[in-house]
This record gives C-alpha cells, structure tokens and sequence, in this order.
C-alpha cells in the first residue's frame, strides 16, 4: 500500500513538473497535477484488474479528456493546459526507448514490437480523447437544445 500511495505522489508531481516545463500558469500547477493522477489512477486500476495496455490507456485519454473540460470551465482556462500535462504519466517513452535502442543494436524484430505497443498505446490515447471531446459535444449539443434553442 506505501508503495501505491508513493507512485500517486510521484505521478502527481510528473504532472506538476510538466507544467513548470512547458510554462503552465502557476494557478493550474496543482490541477494539472490532479489531472494527471486521476488519469493515471484510470490506468492502474484498468491494468491491475480486467484490461491490457489498449483499454487502459484508451480510459486514461478519456479520463483527461473529460477532466480536463470541466476543470477548464471552472477554472476559466484553456483545457489544453491540463491536457498536457495529464498525459505525462501515459505516455509510452520506455517502449518507444527500446524501440530505438533495439533499431541500433540492429534486432529488428524486437524494435517492431516495441514499436506496434508505442503506436497501440498512442492510438488509444487519442481515441479516448475523441471520444472525451465527442461526449463533450453532445452534452452541450443536449444543454442547448434543452434550453429551446435549435441550429
């Protein structure tokens, strides 16, 4: 259990980290920090019980993608800003690492695994955020149309 409760420490402050890397304002610091540990949290639990890498991952991008609009809009901020750094924790940097180690090392075989887990984790990625971003077109689609207005 310590364990688990230092790697949620550890992703939040990647998430952190990466927003003072890429200049976030410091009043989405600990957001963006949050945003990363609920994303990460998607994946770990999805991975520890029923799912793979495809489906956690997919649940990790959907995750962000859905935080990231609702912290936004209460923050009064652009969602990109916790986009970013909320994919810090699922990003596949060791396999796409070996991947290019394992090219140089000339075992191509083992590279194009690597290389088939990195293009399956970033496609799940952004899979869930186009989902995330679909669902947060019909919620406002049915908040609009709700209200008696219509295209």
């Amino acid at each position: 259990m310590s364990l688990f409760i230092i790697k949620c420490i550890c992703v939040y402050f990647s998430g952190i980290g990466f927003g003072l890397i890429v200049n976030l304002p410091h009043r989405a610091l600990n957001v963006a920090g949050i945003t990363a540990t609920l994303s990460w949290l998607v994946y770990y639990a999805i991975m520890n019980t029923w799912g793979g890498l495809g489906s956690a991952n997919f649940f990790g991008g959907l995750t962000i993608g859905l935080v990231s609009v609702v912290i936004a809009h209460l923050k009064k901020m652009p969602s990109i800003l916790f986009d970013v750094p909320g994919l810090v924790p699922l990003v596949p940097g060791g396999q796409a690492y070996n991947t290019i180690k394992n090219l140089a090392l000339g075992d191509y075989q083992v590279a194009f695994n690597y290389l088939s887990e990195v293009v399956w984790i970033a496609g799940s990625i952004a899979l869930g955020f186009i989902v995330a971003e679909l669902i947060n077109k019909i919620r406002i689609k049915i908040k609009y149309v709700s209200r008696g207005r219509s295209n």
